[in-house]
């Protein structure tokens, strides 16, 4: 198989959570320009004639639009059962659905850390359980989490995100543990600085947004198009020997 051949995402299809926006639309597109189909979900995804849908059947590719409430341990379930019924061989799945909630830690409610635990954390390892257990019978298979670069870190007044993307960068190990030698590769992507919704609060704030752009070798925040790449490289036979690996995504951020 030549390099480029590698690369290939043709005949597969892709979970991708929380595709409607920001990173997880620029993955699926990503996904989609390299040959797969898209199972897109999110708590608010038009089930027929979204953005992410017209981007991706432009590309001649299949997609699916489902919803599910993330924070709801049924609705993940049911979300689950469906698609599973519905594509019955799921090759990829990309667990980036997330929330951020902000405050001091001494005054961080019960109730934000329960929604970003369930939502960041707890609904994520529910889908790569029950996806991945169906990838390791038939020994073949892609999971790949969006982490942050708060797995590594701890962040300032975001203490339930970076609890949650600190333990989920000990599932991505330790799944990748468990199903290396069975055919499935579990890795993550910790996006530094984006130009997503969730960093608006921090681009608004001229002291934080020069500090920030001031750390960053690149010079610039990063855009959902800059992680094309690096999912389709985790998601494909390229990436076949990246196991239990969380590739920083963030102009250079971690190397400071």
């Amino acid at each position: 198989m030549g390099v480029l051949d590698q690369f290939s995402l043709k005949g597969k299809t892709a979970v991708v959570t929380g595709c409607n926006k920001g990173i997880g639309m620029g993955m699926a597109i990503g996904l989609a320009e390299a040959g797969a189909d898209i199972v897109g979900v999110s708590a608010t995804l038009e089930l027929s004639g979204s953005k992410i849908e017209k981007e991706v059947t432009a590309l001649g590719r299949r997609f699916k639009a489902y919803q599910a409430d993330f924070s709801n341990r049924d609705s993940v379930y049911a979300f689950i059962k469906k698609a599973q019924a519905e594509n019955p061989v799921i090759d990829i799945l990309i667990n980036n659905a997330g929330t951020i909630k902000r405050a001091p830690a001494a005054e961080h409610p019960d109730e934000y850390w329960d929604e970003v635990m369930a939502i960041n954390l707890d609904s994520q390892f529910v889908l790569a359980r029950e996806f991945g257990k169906l990838m390791v019978q038939r020994e073949s298979g892609k999971i790949i989490f969006t982490c942050s670069l708060l797995t590594f870190q701890g962040g300032i007044n975001v203490i339930s995100y970076a609890a949650s993307k600190g333990a989920l960068g000990s599932v991505v190990k330790g799944m990748a543990n468990e199903w290396a030698g069975k055919g499935v590769n579990v890795n993550g992507i910790a996006p530094g600085y984006i130009d997503t919704d969730n960093t608006k609060p921090l681009q608004a704030d001229p002291e934080r947004n020069k500090a920030i752009l001031g750390r960053i070798p690149a010079g610039r925040w990063g855009t959902p198009q800059d992680f094309k790449g690096t999912v389709v490289l985790l998601a494909s036979e390229a990436g076949s020997y990246i196991n239990g690996t969380i590739l920083t995504v963030d102009g250079g951020w971690m190397g400071r």
